[in-house]
Parts: C-alpha cells; sequence; structure tokens
C-alpha cells in the first residue's frame, strides 16, 4: 500500500521521516508482506511524482529511507555492505554478520550535512569601538582590530568564548556544530570529511544528539523487529515506564488494553520497581549520610548518568547510589510471576537499551516512538480502548520517577531520617556545564545530601525517545500521579 505523504506547516521533518519509517515497518509487518514488499518501504514514504523531499533529490532522500530502515532493523550503517537490498538484511546470516557489535548509535553519512566547523564570529553588528573589550580579553591574542572592525584569528582562537561575554554590542557570534556542541562529554567530533564521528569508548548514551541534530543523522539501532518477530512465538511482558502516563493522553489502563492489542501477553507498571528503588535508596540514604556521615549520595536510576559516572567521574562512585534501576526490580517480579516470559522494557530514552544489555532480567527495549508507531500501524484508537485493571497499584511518589525532583520526593517519603534532614539538589540535564559541577562534586563537597540527577531535561519526560511535548507531558503525569 502506497501512503502519500502530506506535509505540514510547522513540521519536524527529521522527526517525522524517522517517524514514518517505524510505521511502515509495523505496518508492513502486521499485514505480513514485510519479508517480501520491505524494499518498497523507500518509495511508498516517497511515491513517485511526490515532492515530499528536501535534499537534492527524491533519490537521494530515498537511499536515506533506506538507511533509516536499517537503523530500525538494528544495523550500524556505517559496517554493512549498502548495495544489498533491504530484503537481504532480513535474512539470519546477513543479521548474524553485520549485528555482532552493542554499539546504540550510527551516524547516516549521506544525511549528515558537514556542518562548518564549530568557531566565534564577528558580525556586522560590530562597531570598532574604542573600549576594544573583545581584544583584551582574549587570552590568546587571536583578536585585532582593523579598518574600524574586529577581526578573529582562527588559527590562534581556542573557542573560549571569552570575547562572545565581553563585546558591549553583542556583536560576536558562536557558530555551533548542533551534535558537538550539546554532547556533555565531548564524544562527538567531525571526520575529515566534516562528517560526525561518535567515539563510544566516551559515549554515555545520553541520545542527546539525536534530538539536536537538525537532519536526523543520528540515529540509534533500534530492537523493532526483533520484538514484532517475538509477538506470535513467545510471551512478552511489557514494562512500562512511569513517564508513558504524560506520552498518550490516556490513563495507562488504556495503554494496557493497547499493548494486549498489539500482542503483549503481561503488562506491569515499572512505578512498581520505583517503589523499591525509593525504598531501598531511603535504606542506603540513612546509612551512608545519616550513620557513617558520607558527605552526600546521588540518585542511580538514571544510567546515562550511571555511565558518566564509570567513563568520566570516577571519583564521584563512592558518592553513587548503589541501588537498582525500577526497570530492573519490575523485570526481576514479572520474571518471579511468569518464568517463560520475555522482558521489554518499553521508556522514553536511548540509556535503557544500553542498561538492559548490561542486565539478564531484561530482554528487549522498545521507546515510545516505536510503540506509537505500533499503535498507529494496528490503528488503534487509544481513546476509545477499554481499560485493562492492572494488578497492582504504585505510589504516587514512584509514579512521579519521571519528572524532575520526582526521584528525591520518592525517597523522602520512605525515609526514616529526621524530618528537615534531607537536603535536596536537582541536577536535571546533563549539559557540559552540570557535568563540570558533577565533577566539583567528586571532591566531597556539596551543600545538598541528596542529589537527584536526570540526564534530561525535565526528567524522563524530556527523553530522546519520548512523543510529548515535555510542559504537557510533566502536567499529564503530575495529575495521573
Amino acid at each position: 500500500m502506497i501512503k502519500l505523504i502530506i506535509m505540514k506547516k510547522n513540521t519536524n521533518y527529521s522527526e517525522h521521516f524517522r517517524m514514518e519509517v517505524l510505521e511502515e515497518i509495523c505496518r508492513m509487518f502486521f499485514n505480513g508482506v514485510l519479508d517480501k514488499d520491505v524494499n518498497h518501504l523507500p518509495f511508498n514514504i516517497i511515491p513517485r511524482g511526490s515532492d515530499n523531499h528536501f535534499r537534492c533529490c527524491v533519490y537521494k532522500e530515498r537511499a536515506i529511507l533506506k538507511l533509516r530502515t536499517l537503523a530500525a532493523f538494528g544495523y550500524s550503517v556505517n559496517e554493512i555492505d549498502e548495495a544489498l537490498p533491504l530484503t537481504d538484511f532480513l535474512l539470519p546470516e546477513i543479521e548474524k554478520k553485520y549485528k555482532t557489535n552493542k554499539k546504540l548509535l550510527t551516524v547516516l553519512e549521506s544525511a549528515c550535512s558537514a556542518c562548518v566547523k564549530s568557531r566565534f564570529m564577528v558580525s556586522e553588528i560590530c562597531q570598532g569601538c574604542l573600549s576594544r573589550k573583545c581584544e583584551s580579553s582574549c587570552p590568546f591574542g587571536a583578536i585585532t582590530i582593523s579598518n574600524h572592525k574586529a577581526h578573529i584569528d582562527q588559527d590562534k582562537c581556542k573557542n573560549c568564548g571569552k570575547c562572545l561575554e565581553s563585546c558591549p554590542y553583542n556583536a560576536i557570534l558562536k557558530i555551533v556544530v548542533p551534535c558537538e556542541d550539546v554532547c556533555p562529554v565531548n564524544a562527538i567530533k567531525k571526520d575529515d570529511k566534516g562528517r560526525a564521528n561518535i567515539d563510544h569508548s566516551l559515549c554515555i548514551s545520553c541520545g542527546k544528539c539525536i534530538s539536536i541534530c537538525p537532519f536526523g543523522a543520528i540515529m540509534e539501532r533500534r530492537q523493532i523487529l526483533d520484538v514484532l518477530r517475538l509477538l506470535k512465538s513467545k510471551k512478552l511482558a511489557a514494562l512500562v515506564a512511569p513517564s508513558i502516563t504524560g506520552q498518550f493522553g490516556v490513563p495507562i489502563e488504556n495503554i494496557a488494553t493497547a499493548l494486549k492489542d498489539i500482542g503483549f501477553e503481561y503488562v506491569y507498571e515499572v512505578a512498581l520497581g520505583a517503589d523499591v528503588t525509593a525504598q531501598k535508596e531511603a535504606d542506603e540514604f540513612k546509612e551512608k549520610v545519616i550513620d557513617e556521615k558520607q558527605e552526600f549520595m546521588t540518585t542511580s536510576c538514571c544510567h546515562a548518568y550511571v555511565r558518566l559516572i564509570k567513563k568520566h567521574i570516577p571519583k564521584l562512585k563512592q558518592f553513587m547510589s548503589e541501588t537498582l534501576t525500577p526497570m530492573h526490580y519490575t523485570a526481576e517480579t514479572a520474571k518471579q510471576e511468569h518464568p517463560d516470559c520475555l522482558t521489554v522494557f518499553i521508556g522514553p530514552c536511548l540509556s535503557k537499551r544500553k542498561e538492559a544489555q548490561e542486565d539478564d532480567l531484561v530482554n528487549y527495549v522498545l521507546t515510545f516512538q516505536e510503540l506509537k508507531a505500533m499503535i498507529s500501524a494496528k490503528e488503534i484508537d487509544l481513546s476509545s480502548c477499554a481499560k485493562t485493571a492492572l494488578s497492582k497499584t504504585p505510589t504516587k511518589y514512584a509514579r512521579r520517577f519521571a519528572v524532575r525532583g520526582g526521584v528525591a520526593e520518592a525517597v523522602k517519603s520512605y525515609s526514616s531520617a529526621e524530618p528537615g534532614s534531607i537536603k535536596t539538589e536537582l541536577i536535571t540535564d546533563l549539559d557540559k556545564k552540570n557535568v563540570l559541577l558533577l565533577s566539583a562534586y567528586a571532591n566531597g563537597h556539596c551543600q545538598a545530601n541528596l542529589i537527584e540527577v536526570m540526564a534530561c531535561k525535565g526528567g524522563c519526560i524530556g527523553g530522546c525517545n519520548t512523543v510529548a511535548p515535555v510542559k504537557q507531558a510533566n502536567e499529564d503525569v503530575v495529575k495521573f500521579s
């Protein structure tokens, strides 16, 4: 079936094509034609005569759609034979050959625009003023004034930004490479052709580069095909993250019904595991901070933060909670109640897939984007779904784990410490500035004694694989809880 895409104003087209690929994969699979018709997928999205492309020609756009499909299938597109048709990548021998590494991200080189080098430049606003603050502030002698205008010697400039801060006219601009600029650990650099290159040894799987790239050139290697194939042959337990109540505009009971219609045998609210995490972290806080007089303790439920500590700030590890995450404890419950099931965590971010690689109790990870694609392909109307009652109800604090301050409040709710003895600090959004702050805290000096750390802005509701605006998601999660 050819689906004509109608482009709308105010649409994020990089996100649009990413979702169209996921929906088309699901649609083909549910119709039983994926193995036979997958080569037509790019043409279904951009049919003959369509103007639905933004690059030089429709043929390049389709070629990029093929790569997006391969990433959705779970391949690293930088390590495959691109000449093979899509149908070949569904064969077991090809999957065995090209799906061996555990890298989560892949760069679509043909989609990358090879952005200009990150640098500072002088705009036409410059007045060549007498104060010469830009010139005097530069510690590297990179700025000179000639013909009544400042000039920056790019060979001498170290991108420190002091000139930008000092200019009274705001005449100096910072030109950024979005993916480089947003990465909190400098894991992305431009290669010799100007395209993005990811150093996986530094990457903490926060997913910020996925969200920021204006061309959608950085993609995650998904597991949606694996889960689709297992729906008919295995008993799958869906573990839905607390942030899900802010994504689809309906109660979790409606979503549970949709998951059953898709083919999941069991549905668990991961907020149940959040209650376990909060209780254990409260006990751990009392033992370490109250009893043993440790300076402070940080939360540990955000796996991107955990990877940051392990890779970049190992001195902070002694202050990080050793409690496992809500995902782990919920998977543990599912396995205990249904030993033959396979667990599928459904959440908002990339880092949970990396965590699952290290946790034998979690078999697969899907995102809210992939769930939305499944729901759309199945033509399920969430608002009219009957409500499937879940067996247990978590606390309101556990259901707020996904929003800023939610984890800290849950820990406080379970704590036996004296009222007022817990002084919290919230670090929500792991950017370069907050990484420096945490590095400073590694020396053991902090005014707070319980620090909640979340990689994404607003908390888990701001993850790179969410489908709802952060503000609305925050309101919905709090209202539901």
